[in-house]
């Protein structure tokens, strides 16, 4: 199938390039002239040009945006639905807002135009391991890129399916997902984020404490001097908290034990407040989200190596780089 990605940072230029290599024939658009030479010298059409990247599309066209949340995305989106036709299709890839996806449906669906909101998780991996794909949108629109969704995720692989699960039911094996109608799959992606904040703060906890077993307030024949990177490893092999998160904590403790390129000033996306916001809004107890949420408040006030953890985890899983000033976003 035919696709343009518009926006060619590190997750779009990937999701391009493993597009690409399934078959598919896609081309890119970045307002950066070195994003789009980085993808030429791949062999892969792109320009920093709206009018020559549209040129490129057959109709019915598809763009798949991977520009950053808010402002950029609301144009974005905007552009292109003034120059797309009925039953052409926008995709939204980053992470936006579910609500926001709800009004741009709406408005979008009035000139018959299809309107997707696709969670996207993987990050620098992606390309390589693929991409755990939530969709929220019309069905007949879903059922259209399929091929592309298929393309993009990671496939069953060696995952075992859930014992009393009939084989073969469904795409979620596969690692995507149709889930519903439009904001539906921001919807997921939200949560899906929100647990990992919860997940990532326990971790970065428990290796906190590990890490100060050997403090002089405890009694002496009762301090550890323990080998954080070793115990990482150990819980990777037949552990119940193994994880891909915990993999990325034993890369990060392997490289640099003390954890010394961070300061333990933690970022928050739009997600993990979003996920508070929601459970207020349906007055569900989030003691541990919001907790999470909250820490990384405090991070940049005081860090701690629980936040040089939380750090080291977003760099190794999404290349997140520590700001110094600002709430900043992920």
């Amino acid at each position: 199938m035919q696709l343009g990605m518009v926006g060619l940072g590190s997750m779009g230029s990937n999701m391009l390039l493993r597009l690409n290599a399934g078959g598919h024939q896609c081309v890119g658009l970045d307002l950066a002239q070195e994003n789009v030479e980085q993808l030429q010298a791949e062999g892969v059409k792109a320009t920093t040009s709206l009018d020559e990247f549209l040129s490129w599309l057959e109709p019915p066209r598809t763009a798949w945006c991977m520009v950053p949340h808010g402002e950029a995305t609301e144009q974005t989106v905007k552009a292109l639905g003034e120059r797309f036709s009925a039953a052409d299709i926008i995709i939204d890839g980053g992470n936006s807002y579910f609500k926001d996806d709800v009004r741009r449906a709406r408005q979008l669906s009035a000139a018959g135009i299809h309107y997707l909101d696709v969670g996207t998780s993987g990050g620098v991996w992606g390309r390589e391991r693929g991409y755990c794909l939530m969709i929220g949108g019309p069905k007949a629109a879903v059922e259209y890129l399929d091929p592309v969704f298929h393309c993009l995720a990671p496939g069953k692989g060696d995952v075992p399916t859930t014992p009393g699960r009939p084989a073969d039911t469904g795409s979620a094996e596969a690692g995507y997902l149709h889930c519903g109608p439009a904001g539906a799959g921001h919807f997921v992606k939200m949560i899906h984020n929100g647990i990992e904040y919860g997940m990532m703060q326990a971790y970065a906890e428990g290796f906190d404490i590990m890490k100060n077993a050997a403090s002089e307030s405890l009694p002496e024949d009762m301090r550890y001097e323990l080998e954080l990177g070793e115990i990482a490893e150990l819980w990777r092999r037949g552990s119940v908290v193994s994880s891909w998160l915990l993999d990325l904590c034993a890369i990060s403790l392997l490289e640099d034990p003390q954890l010394g390129d961070f300061s333990g000033y933690v970022q928050d996306s739009g997600e993990g407040r979003w996920t508070v916001q929601t459970a207020i809004e349906e007055a569900v107890p989030a003691d541990v989200l919001t907790a999470a949420l909250y820490t990384r408040f405090r991070s940049r006030q005081e860090h701690t190596f629980a936040e040089k953890m939380l750090s080291a985890m977003r760099s190794q899983f999404g290349g997140h780089t520590e700001k110094t000033t600002g709430a900043g976003e992920a």
